[in-house]
């Protein structure tokens, strides 16, 4: 059975707006999924598929990287978004060969990103060559031809860019890097680039690895959880289930964000009796800080611990551990103890007595975790802020011990996989050493071009061919203008996807759309059913194995691509076995075994009823593999975000209805907006003070140290407790605000959370 998508648009005189929501989740996150899977998928297919969501034997949710429960596994062991991704992938909804010849490009350019991926699952490869007004179909086999025959016409390798998106498998990703390599370039950009990059140079420097070093049990043993700059309930919403574990156990749990989060403040499990009646208010305390202030307030809670263990001598400094696994101590110290409350009380807008409250509780808890993620990783001094955090730990001693640590909450299901399989454009000599000893290949040493730079080349014409393993590159970065003119100067855009998307209708001279089987989707080689492996936000590997028939036969996976594409490149005589790993995925699993570090025995141990764990020095033994063979206290001068006047400060973020760049819906329950995404959440204070009113509408212009100016026009004003000078409004709609040079020192990642902005009001032609 096979159905059309809709054919009406975004109505944005629709939106309509209620008070935000006191509750996350209960019976009407379970009503909205359902309604929303049935929808797609029809009733049989919605249970046979639901039923197998993050199941041991069934498929890893194409959602979040939360990993799962190591114990019992509910039988819905997912949530609404995780019910709304299945449901996406999993759709009948089908976009074939007549889709496109009665769409042409110029039609489809003028629709949104939520019609265009309503439309359903791709069901053949199509070109559209120079001069073509459609897409039409093309022949595998000829598809591989001319991307081969481009990438053969180049001057260098170097003048090609790979992206990668979290969804893609770990054996996919390492033939892809494998591929990359061989053809010899390291222009692998990915989404970790624009997330948690700043995350990855933080924890590198400090602790000697770019991953959290707590587990999922660790939650369960934790007194004090600290959730920085993130939104667990619409982002990572099984998040909450373990928070609420843990209160049940007696820990305190802080919320520190700019916007009060609903599923932070309640929380209604539907899958427990009282997540029917009353549910669980998750924290104890809500820090509401001004974006771009975080850093001050590590700093100062830094100083306050120092001043408790002046009070107290050995009972708040860890002196065991620092002095046994630390350096940098004195310097950082010398650093906090400086700390001018009357700047940290401006940067961050807080109490007094909050920053005394929360040092108190650092101070007396015996086992911490620190949460993160972009609302820390995607500010300027994003790195320096995670590097704050991580001192705090450090200071008492939360590192390689039960119910502590740090935790980086990654947001697209294998992104850190991905990062693991080599998928970065400077892995280590030694992985590369180890890749080229296997396969007799010899990968290039230079390192190549992350995302912010991948765009700059396309756009100043040092690079010509675009390769997206997955994603929505058009919509996952930022300065869309820019990024969209940028991939029009390619001769040869290539789009491995699902789905349709923005990026299928930005495209280079000549263009390609690969459509490719999904998580759901059962993958039959020579008969025999294949699996692939991912990496969650905690560094478990686990197998995911797909059910559905596919909706079109001429779908392909990821590996098999990847494969076909190396044979058509490289020729058969290619020392790597491209034509064995595309028949068998164990036989790649083999070989990430003996390259990959941490991977050894991989076949077996991922067969495991809960896979394996990566190996984490810090976590295991309190090893920290950094310059100094020790953890690093960093010393970073205090930066924050002054708000200019006339002018507001937004941070961009996801709607409740919405994955990444992929728009589920319209409704953003939880913050009350329904019918809609081209709104602006604003103080009500700062409104009145601009000079406006609520329900306005207004053009906002972002500002660029460079005299540069951005816009998107016809916005609604919503007020909302944010706090003043603050603002916050939906991406991508807002990404073409986020000047292509405004990114995070020591990371390059896009700073979509601190851009100076102004509001006039829209002009109606």
């Amino acid at each position: 059975m096979h159905r059309n998508g809709p054919t009406e648009d975004i109505d944005e005189s629709a939106l309509s707006v209620t008070a935000p929501k006191e509750q996350a989740a209960g019976v009407t996150a379970v009503a909205v999924s359902l309604k929303r899977a049935v929808d797609e998928m029809g009733v049989i297919r919605t249970a046979r598929t639901l039923a197998r969501v993050n199941q041991v034997h069934g498929f890893d949710c194409p959602g979040c990287a939360w990993p799962e429960p190591t114990g019992h596994r509910r039988p819905a062991e997912f949530c609404e978004n995780g019910a709304k991704a299945v449901a996406e992938e999993a759709t009948v909804r089908t976009v074939a060969p007549e889709f496109f010849a009665a769409h042409s490009l110029d039609d489809l350019a003028d629709k949104s990103g939520y019609w265009l991926g309503q439309q359903g699952r791709l069901t053949h490869p199509m070109v559209l060559r120079p001069g073509d007004t459609h897409y039409s179909p093309i022949a595998w086999d000829d598809a591989y031809r001319l991307i081969a025959d481009h990438l053969g016409d180049l001057a260098s390798p170097d003048e090609a860019v790979f992206y990668t998106s979290g969804r893609t498998s770990n054996e996919t990703a390492f033939l892809y890097q494998t591929l990359v390599r061989s053809f010899g370039t390291n222009n692998l950009p990915d989404c970790s680039n624009m997330c948690h990059e700043s995350s990855g140079a933080a924890l590198v420097s400090s602790i000697g690895i770019g991953k959290g070093s707590v587990s999922i049990d660790d939650f369960a043993a934790a007194d004090l959880i600290i959730v920085a700059g993130q939104n667990p309930g619409t982002n990572h919403p099984r998040m909450l289930s373990a928070l609420a574990g843990a209160k049940t156990k007696g820990a305190k749990i802080i919320a520190i964000n700019p916007l009060p989060e609903t599923g932070l403040l309640g929380f209604r499990d539907p899958q427990t009796v009282k997540g029917f009646t009353t549910g669980v208010s998750i924290a104890d305390h809500f820090l509401q800080i001004r974006l771009g202030g975080d850093m001050a307030l590590f700093q100062a809670l830094g100083r306050l611990l120092f001043e408790a263990e002046d009070r107290a001598p050995g009972t708040v400094v860890d002196r065991e551990f620092v002095d046994a696994h630390c350096a940098g101590f004195a310097e950082y110290e010398k650093q906090v103890r400086a700390v001018d409350f009357g700047t940290v009380l401006a940067a961050t807008g807080l109490t007094q007595a909050e920053l005394d409250r929360t040092a108190q509780q650092l101070a007396e808890s015996k086992n911490i975790i620190i949460c993160w993620a972009m609302g820390l990783t995607q500010q300027a001094h994003g790195v320096a802020t995670i590097e704050e955090a991580t001192n705090l730990l450090l200071l008492r001693g939360m590192i390689g011990k039960p119910g502590a640590g740090v935790c980086p909450v990654r947001g697209h299901s294998n992104v850190q996989g991905d990062r693991t399989m080599g998928i970065w454009e400077k892995m280590p000599d030694a992985f590369l050493d180890a890749l080229d000893q296997e396969f007799g290949i010899t990968s290039p040493r230079k390192h190549g071009l992350d995302t912010v730079d991948a765009i700059r080349a396309m756009r100043d014409g040092r690079a010509s061919v675009f390769f997206g393993m997955g994603g929505n590159f058009v919509s996952a970065t930022p300065d869309t203008a820019v990024t969209e003119a940028a991939l029009r100067t390619c001769a040869l855009t290539v789009q491995v996807s699902t789905k349709l998307n923005r990026s299928h209708v930005v495209h280079g001279r000549t263009a390609l759309i690969l459509p490719t089987l999904g998580r759901t989707d059962q993958d039959l080689r020579d008969g025999r059913k294949q699996q692939v492996s991912v990496e969650d936000s905690m560094s478990m590997v686990h197998l995911s194995t797909g059910r559905l028939k596919p909706v079109s036969q001429h779908l392909r996976s990821e590996v098999a691509i990847v494969c076909d594409l190396a044979l058509t490149l490289f020729g058969a005589d290619h020392p790597v076995p491209w034509a064995r790993f595309r028949g068998d995925y164990d036989t790649i699993r083999d070989a990430i075994s003996r390259v990959v570090p941490g991977c050894a025995d991989y076949n077996t141990k991922v067969r495991a009823r809960n896979g394996f764990v990566l190996p984490h020095p810090p976590r295991d033994s309190r090893e920290f593999r950094t310059s100094t063979g020790k953890a690093n206290f960093a010393v970073n001068e205090l930066s924050w975000t002054p708000v200019p006047e006339g002018r507001l400060i937004l941070q961009t973020l996801r709607s409740h209805d919405q994955y990444n760049t992929t728009i589920y819906g319209l409704d953003d329950r939880y913050r009350g907006v329904h019918g809609g995404r081209k709104v602006v959440l604003v103080h009500p204070d700062d409104i009145t003070a601009l000079g406006f009113a609520e329900d306005d509408l207004v053009d906002v212009i972002s500002e660029w140290t460079d005299g540069t100016e951005r816009s998107v026009k016809g916005f609604r004003l919503i007020a909302y407790p944010t706090p003043r000078g603050n603002a916050a409004a939906y991406y991508p709609e807002t990404n073409p605000l986020v000047p292509l040079d405004h990114v995070a020192a020591r990371s390059n990642t896009p700073v979509s959370k601190s851009v100076t902005i102004r509001l006039e009001r829209a002009v109606h032609e």
